[in-house]
């Protein structure tokens, strides 16, 4: 039999909870932690149509990227939309386990993965970000493009289009403010899902090119990542691990 608590130690083993950061809420979110799995789900978010389609495979565990609860909340009203999810996770009997920041900067994590699906070699650092070297030299727009079809969404660049690019640092999901580091380490681009302005215009003034490839699309290659990584377990190889491309702000998806 696998429980919830075999997964969430699988989990831990790989990316622990204990490195999470502080305003973060990584973990076992919802459910019995000694419950038999019947099925596991993947998922970036939790939405109405991952619930759904954790349902209809049969999985009683979802295993998401972002946190629900990720501030406090005093009461299940189903009022919210956040409420109605929790409800309808404890009335369906799924458990939850999310893995955010301790996913994002573990070594063969989010970011590792996001390097290695960009072809990136010679990779370095550290907590959030990574820098790796191109294998050969490209123009930003160029590498934009490389960005575009490597993970299937449209890139924006800010900053010199022309310029030649053999160094490039990385931080998935909502990492824009992390760009001075990753130009300490050399990098000449920065690859992130979400680029405030005041970032982008910052970096590109200090000479390094922003490229934003998507929220979304910088970290599902971390969530298949570790669903093969369960998959592959020997407690886990006779049940179906599965993982939902569903997008959060969609409700056209894939499940593999």
């Amino acid at each position: 039999m696998l429980t919830v608590q075999q997964v969430y130690e699988l989990i831990n083993a790989r990316a622990p909870f204990e490195t999470q950061v502080t305003y973060d809420n990584s973990g076992l979110l919802v459910g019995d932690p000694c419950r038999e799995v019947t099925g596991i789900h993947l998922a970036l978010d939790v939405t109405a149509y991952v619930i759904d389609e954790a349902i209809a495979k049969g999985a009683n565990l979802i295993v998401t990227h972002h946190p629900l609860m990720f501030s406090p909340i005093k009461s299940l009203t189903e009022t919210d939309v956040q409420s109605r999810l929790l409800c309808r996770l404890v009335r369906a009997g799924i458990s939850l386990i999310s893995a955010h920041t301790n996913l994002d900067q573990a070594q063969g994590g989010v970011n590792d993965t996001l390097c290695s699906a960009l072809g990136l070699i010679h990779v370095t650092g550290e907590g959030f970000v990574r820098v790796g070297d191109l294998p050969s030299p490209m123009a930003a727009n160029a590498l934009a493009a490389h960005i575009r079809q490597a993970l299937g969404d449209v890139v924006r660049v800010t900053g010199a289009s022309e310029q030649v690019i053999t160094r490039v640092g990385v931080c998935s999901g909502s990492g824009s403010d992390e760009w001075p580091s990753a130009a300490a380490m050399g990098a000449q681009a920065f690859i992130t899902g979400e680029a405030k302005h005041h970032h982008a215009l910052e970096a590109a003034q200090c000479g390094v090119v922003m490229l934003e490839a998507g929220h979304y699309a910088t970290e599902a290659p971390g969530i298949f990542a570790l669903a093969d990584a369960l998959q592959n377990e020997e407690v886990i190889v006779q049940y179906k691990v599965r993982v939902s491309t569903s997008h959060a702000l969609t409700h056209q998806s894939t499940v593999r």
